[in-house]
């Protein structure tokens, strides 16, 4: 059993800022008074199963009971709300996630690198990842000089919903596929790492690489971003009963499945705006290339901003207030 004073140890600091959510509860999203209640009723269960007669168990009762109250009295059920989630609880949670965010991207880049390498060594292997069909289809397109016409093979409107329903499908998979301690989730990364790296490399080969990086890239840096953040959403799910820490397994469990099932949720209109860019947008491979490559740097700018910047700017304003 842990140690009454490892326990206060391990959990001092983040007390302490759940004093100050209490003092400034006015300011707080409902999301996070109802996450900072979730957090300290655990630590005060976990307290009155080990020390019930601790000092310590009746100072957590009654942050408890404060939190309790300021949520309830402060619940706010508008569409502000709705706004408030994308605009501050995504950029909280990712920062929450980053751990796991950039296991996500180091599983895809590494099993991008293996696709890239795994080509250069083995003419056969696109048609293993690709499949025959699909790369013979690519070489007929590129002896035709149109490589990138497998963009233009379906009419728009179709197209988009096809391609935002299996994008948001993929999502919710990668995230679900947590429940295998994020093993599934790393299944789906790596496949689509090594993918990406097979095809980009095998047009390179056919010396139609520029080309290739203007049109995947154009719909794919949302896409891919949005696989790579689903990914850290299914970690999340796998590490809240893998690795429960203090809290209780259930609880642990519980905690990680709202954190990832946020981002999932999250990732739904970048996916929707990938599958617009790819339908209707793509398919002009007749567009400059310097505004291609301009769309996607704006499209990289905003992924690195709202995913990245935005979390680190959101925790260092949050903890300036503490």
């Amino acid at each position: 059993m842990m140690k009454e004073i490892s326990f206060i140890r391990q959990h001092i600091e983040k007390w302490k800022q759940l004093e100050s959510v209490v003092d400034r509860v006015s300011e707080e999203h409902p999301e996070r008074l109802a996450d900072a209640y979730m957090e300290i009723t655990a630590d005060l269960s976990f307290s009155r199963s080990h020390y019930p007669r601790s000092r310590i168990t009746v100072y957590l009762n009654n942050l408890a009971s404060a939190l309790h109250h300021s949520l309830y009295k402060n619940r706010k059920e508008s569409g502000s709300r709705i706004v408030a989630f994308w605009k501050t609880e995504i950029p909280r949670v990712m920062y929450d996630s980053r751990k796991e965010l950039r296991y996500a991207f180091l599983v895809f880049l590494i099993s991008a690198a293996i696709g890239c390498l795994s080509t250069l060594n083995d003419d056969l292997f696109p048609r293993l990842i690709m499949g025959n069909g699909y790369i013979d289809m690519t070489l007929n397109n590129i002896e035709r000089g149109e490589p990138m016409a497998v963009y233009r093979s379906m009419s728009p409107v179709p197209m988009f919903f096809y391609i935002m329903i299996n994008n948001v499908r993929v999502s919710f998979i990668v995230f679900l596929l947590g429940l295998l301690s994020g093993f599934g989730t790393g299944v789906v990364l790596f496949y689509n790492g090594v993918m990406i790296g097979t095809f980009q490399t095998f047009c390179f080969q056919q010396h139609v690489g520029l080309e290739s990086l203007l049109t995947v890239w154009l719909h794919g840096t949302l896409e891919i971003s949005a696989v790579v953040v689903a990914g850290a959403a299914g970690f999340a799910l796998g590490n809240g009963w893998l690795f429960p820490g203090t809290y209780p397994r259930g609880y642990a469990f519980r905690r990680g499945a709202v954190r990832g099932l946020k981002i999932a949720v999250g990732t739904t209109p970048v996916f929707i705006l990938a599958a617009f860019i790819e339908s209707f947008l793509t398919r002009h491979t007749e567009t400059p290339a310097g505004i291609r490559g301009g769309f996607i740097l704006l499209s990289l700018a905003f992924v690195i901003y709202y995913y990245i910047y935005l979390p680190k700017r959101f925790s260092h304003e949050h903890s300036s207030k503490s």
